[in-house]
């Protein structure tokens, strides 16, 4: 297990703790723990390895010892006995938004609700508005959040079914006659919210048994759905459905495109070969009524064999790509070794776990030129927004950093509040010291859409704002956009010369791909940022990348994209 990992279960247990009311200090102690190895710049097992780990404060010897079991073993018998003494409806609650542990504890204690299907059934009788600390807003929340939930139920987002999928490629790997493995489906076109895992192998039909029997033993799954020869499915435990097919190598290539799909674009590639008396499918190509396929080795010839330039897997939503491959005219795609570096990054100064010095050196690591720090502004009290005293105490040590730097520069920015009334959280004379600001919207989601529209133009239209920061506020499988029209914020954002974020955390995605284009359109930047809190977050800028190509971006529309001094230049022309 890597720190990552570590850190999400010393957090569920210190959650787990609080559902079933123990000490309250036992329970931050893990959720203190798992912060603190999220903050970890060394791998987990080396600390391990050296003994360093039980010298870090908040850890000792006993979390030592269980994260000792939990690395060395990929399980922790305790924290596996404390999930199974609590119901296990009472963990699944805690998915529906604004209703924590605190909360569930009281609903289980007071009125034996230990399902969702309890819970809901109490929110409809009217039971739990009259609890203390409830009252009807709650409830209606409550009921709320449930639908949340089970819309999205069979739902997971990109990196979980992502990490799932490559896990199953490498055992699948280990066993012998596999001769090509790739991902397909929806998890190929890089869908912010995937549904099942298709993954496409070729082999000899003589191996295809032995692989098959072996995907079923996989040690993640749950239960098997289906088992054949060719197609076996499974539920892993994590919940997503994963469906593996065996095809001849010859086949692999036509089965590849046709797995990776959408089906739109499939129906759309059928119709245009059907023109060229060319019949597709996922077993070749056919030219009239032969039974032979014309022979293609790789994905890239189908498309040549049908006169189209090659469709990157991202575009294939049936949003003009085929026809704009019949014209030579694909884009060429942004990737992430464009990246030059980042803005939008938080430190220990708000709701970070990392210091200023170790971010610049995870991102000098990782090759970039430029780091722009963005830690919230003083409104955010939540996440420990800073006061005007705090924002010229991280100045002076970004000044000090840059003095040490010598190819590479520490940006300094705000992540400022737009308040409700359109103005933002620090005064002009503040904002102006900056070398960027992203403004954002981070409390009173509930307005109208004219509103709520109106606000952030208002936002946007201060002088000192830079960048829109996640322009609709959605947490993906979570929280709903706010209603907000973002057509018209795309229009200001072009007509006041501001540049819109791709905020690349998993739970947020935002901009939406399919807005990407129309911001083309409209010549509005776009700056592809991490929303880091944590050294591991900045990885996320993967995932902000494949939003990016989803909506056609290139190299040159991404504005992180530019050298060190071209972007610094970039930033000034906003001021």
């Amino acid at each position: 297990m890597n720190k990552k990992q570590v850190a999400e279960i010393l957090d569920e247990i210190g959650t787990l703790l609080e559902l079933k009311g123990e000490n309250p200090f036992k329970a931050r102690a893990y959720h203190n723990a798992a912060r603190t190895i999220s903050g970890l710049t060394k791998e987990i097992d080396v600390l391990i390895t050296s003994g360093e780990l039980a010298t870090i404060k908040g850890i000792g010897e006993a979390l030592t010892e269980k994260i000792t079991e939990l690395v060395a073993a990929g399980r922790l018998v305790y924290y596996e006995e404390l999930k199974k003494s609590l119901p296990p409806g009472l963990v699944e609650m805690l998915g529906i938004p604004g209703l924590g542990p605190k909360r569930i504890k009281t609903l289980h204690d007071r009125l034996k609700i230990s399902t969702i299907d309890e819970l809901a059934a109490a929110a409809k009788e009217h039971r739990i508005a009259s609890l203390d600390g409830f009252g009807e807003k709650i409830q209606l929340s409550i009921l709320e959040g449930i639908e949340q939930l089970k819309k999205h139920a069979e739902a997971f987002l990109y990196p979980v079914a992502r990490m799932e999928a490559e896990k199953i490629i490498v055992y699948l790997k280990k066993i012998g006659g596999i001769k090509r493995i790739e991902v397909a489906g929806s998890l190929r076109r890089k869908k912010e919210i995937i549904r099942d895992i298709d993954i496409l192998v070729a082999a000899r039909e003589s191996d295809a048994p032995k692989i098959m029997q072996a995907f079923v033993n996989y040690g993640e799954v749950d239960t098997v759905l289906a088992h054949g020869e060719t197609k076996s499915s499974v539920r892993l435990k994590s919940g997503i459905q994963a469906d593996v097919r065996i095809v001849s190598e010859k086949e692999f290539p036509f089965a590849l495109q046709y797995f990776t799909g959408s089906k739109e674009h499939n129906v759309a590639m059928r119709s245009l070969a059907k023109k060229a008396d060319i019949r597709m499918n996922e077993y070749g190509l056919f030219r009239g009524e032969s039974k032979k396929s014309i022979l293609c080795k790789s994905e890239e010839e189908v498309f040549e064999k049908l006169k189209l330039q090659y469709i990157p897997p991202e575009l294939r939503e049936n949003l003009g790509e085929v026809d704009a491959a019949a014209r030579r005219a694909i884009p060429q795609l942004v990737e992430e070794d464009d990246i030059r570096g980042t803005l939008h990054v938080h430190t220990i100064y708000s709701d970070g776990v990392n210091t200023m010095v170790q971010m610049s050196a995870a991102a000098q690591a990782k090759g970039w030129e430029y780091l722009g720090i963005a830690d919230h502004s003083v409104s955010a009290a939540y996440a420990q927004g800073l006061t005007i005293d705090r924002v010229k105490k991280q100045w002076k040590e970004i000044d000090e950093l840059n003095s040490i730097f010598k190819k590479f520069v520490l940006l300094k920015g705000s992540e400022v509040d737009i308040l409700a009334d359109g103005s933002l959280d620090y005064p002009d004379r503040i904002l102006e010291s900056f070398d960027y600001v992203v403004v954002s919207v981070h409390s009173k989601f509930k307005m109208t859409e004219k509103d709520m529209t109106a606000r952030i133009i208002k936002g946007l239209k201060n002088k000192y704002a830079t960048i829109l920061g996640h322009p609709t506020g959605r947490l993906l499988l979570s929280r709903e956009p706010y209603p907000v029209n973002m057509i018209d914020i795309v229009n200001a954002a072009s007509d006041y010369g501001k540049a819109i974020e791709i905020n690349s955390h998993p739970m947020r995605l935002d901009l939406d791909w399919r807005l990407c284009r129309y911001a083309k359109e409209k010549h509005v930047p776009i700056v592809i940022t991490p929303d880091a809190h944590s050294l591991e977050g900045l990885d996320d800028i993967a995932y902000g990348v494949g939003i990016a190509r989803k909506g056609w971006l290139e190299k040159k529309d991404v504005a992180n994209t530019k050298r060190r001094k071209d972007f610094v230049t970039f930033l000034k022309g906003f001021r």
